[in-house]
C-alpha cells in the first residue's frame, strides 16, 4: 500500500510537469533580439501634447476684469418656475428680455454674467483696474417671442438669479499643454513685462496649481492667450506676520554657556560671528548681511498661462506652484 501511493505521487508530478511544459509552449516566447517599442508611453505622451490646459468652468467661468462699460440692455427677467424657486442651474427655464425684435433667434447661446465692482487694489500701480465681471453660466435660446425669449440654462458655475445679465457667448480656446522641463527655482528675470497678481477668483488668497487669479498685464502690455508667466516675489518677502524676530536675544552674550566644573566653552552656538579679523567688534545682524547682498534677487513660486485678455488685466490659471503663492506676489512674462 505504502509503494502504491508512492507511485500514486509520482505518476502525479510528473502529469502536471508535462502540463506545464505543454502550456509554456503555447505561449508567446519574447525573441530577446527584437527592439521592445514603450508604445503605451509614446500613446500617452502624444495624447497629453493634444490635451487642453482647462476646460469646463475655468474656461468658461474665469471672469475677467473689464475697463469699458457693462452693457445691461438683455438681462434675465423671469423663469418657467419662478413661484416656486428664485435661483436656478443647469436645466432650468428661463426668461430674457429680448426676442425677435432684437435678432434673437432659436439655438443662439448667451453667457451669463453678474458684474460685482469696480477692483481697488493695492498691488497695482496702474490705478483703476475695471469692473470685475463674474461669469455664471451658458443659456441656449429655445423659443422666441417679439420681446422675449425662452432659454434653457446649459450650464452653471454658480446660481443663476433674477437680474444677471446676458450676452452672446464668445467661443473660447484653451492653450495646449506643453512639455516642459522641470521647475527652475533660481530663474534669472526675463526683462520682458511684470506685474502683479491682484485678485483671486471666489476671493481666494492663498493660491495653488489649477486656481484661477487675474493680474495687471493686458493688451497694453502686449500680453497674449497662452504666454507663460513665471511667478516669484523678492527674496526675503512675504511672510504674513509683520513682525518676525532675526536675531536671537542671546546673540550678543559671550558668557555664561559653560559648565562650572568642566568649562567647555564660554561661547553660544546659537550666536553669530563678530566683526573684525580678529572676531572682536560688533556682532553681525541678519539686515547687515543682506545689505551686502545684490539687488534683485527672488524666490520662484511657479508659473501661470494666460487665459483671457482684456485692456489693462488678465485672467490666469497658475500650473505649477512650488510654494504657496498669495495676492500681491509678481508675474513676469517669459
Amino acid at each position: 500500500m505504502k509503494f502504491q501511493r508512492i507511485l500514486a505521487a509520482l505518476v502525479g508530478a510528473i502529469m502536471l510537469t508535462a502540463l506545464a511544459v505543454t502550456a509554456s509552449a503555447q505561449l508567446p516566447q519574447n525573441d530577446p533580439n527584437k527592439k521592445i517599442e514603450n508604445s503605451t508611453l509614446v500613446f500617452r505622451e502624444k495624447e497629453a501634447e493634444k490635451m487642453p490646459i482647462v476646460a469646463g468652468s475655468n474656461l468658461y467661468c474665469a471672469g475677467y476684469i473689464q475697463k469699458g462699460n457693462i452693457s445691461a440692455n438683455i438681462e434675465i427677467v423671469g423663469a418657467d418656475d419662478e413661484k416656486d424657486q428664485h435661483i436656478y442651474a443647469e436645466g432650468d427655464y428661463l426668461y430674457i428680455n429680448a426676442g425677435s425684435n432684437n435678432g434673437v433667434k432659436k439655438g443662439d447661446m448667451y453667457s451669463v454674467i453678474r458684474p460685482r465692482g469696480k477692483v481697488k487694489s493695492n498691488w497695482t500701480d496702474k490705478g483703476s483696474l475695471g469692473i470685475f465681471v463674474q461669469e455664471v453660466g451658458a443659456l441656449e435660446v429655445v423659443n422666441v417671442k417679439p420681446e422675449v425669449a425662452v432659454a434653457r440654462v446649459k450650464a452653471n458655475c454658480s446660481v443663476i438669479l433674477f437680474g444677471d445679465l446676458v450676452k452672446p457667448l464668445v467661443k473660447r480656446t484653451s492653450p495646449m499643454f506643453q512639455k516642459r522641463g522641470p521647475l527652475d527655482l533660481f530663474k534669472d528675470s526675463s526683462g520682458k513685462a511684470s506685474g502683479n497678481i491682484v485678485m483671486a477668483r471666489d476671493g481666494a488668497e492663498l493660491l495653488g496649481r489649477e486656481m484661477i487669479v487675474y493680474i495687471d498685464l493686458g493688451r497694453e502690455d502686449n500680453v497674449k492667450v497662452g504666454d507663460y508667466l513665471t511667478i516669484y516675489r523678492p527674496l526675503g518677502t512675504g511672510n504674513i506676520y509683520s513682525k518676525v524676530t532675526k536675531e536671537s536675544s542671546l546673540d550678543n552674550k559671550e558668557d555664561g554657556y559653560e559648565s562650572r566644573r568642566y568649562r567647555g566653552g564660554h561661547f553660544s552656538n546659537q550666536t553669530t560671528r563678530k566683526k573684525g579679523s580678529e572676531a572682536g567688534g560688533s556682532t553681525v545682524t541678519t539686515e547687515g548681511a543682506k545689505s551686502r547682498r545684490p539687488n534683485g534677487l527672488r524666490k520662484v513660486l511657479g508659473e501661470m498661462v494666460i487665459l483671457n485678455v482684456m485692456e489693462s488685466t488678465a485672467t490666469a490659471v497658475i500650473v505649477r506652484a512650488a510654494s504657496e503663492i498669495h495676492t500681491g506676489d509678481r508675474v513676469e512674462v517669459q
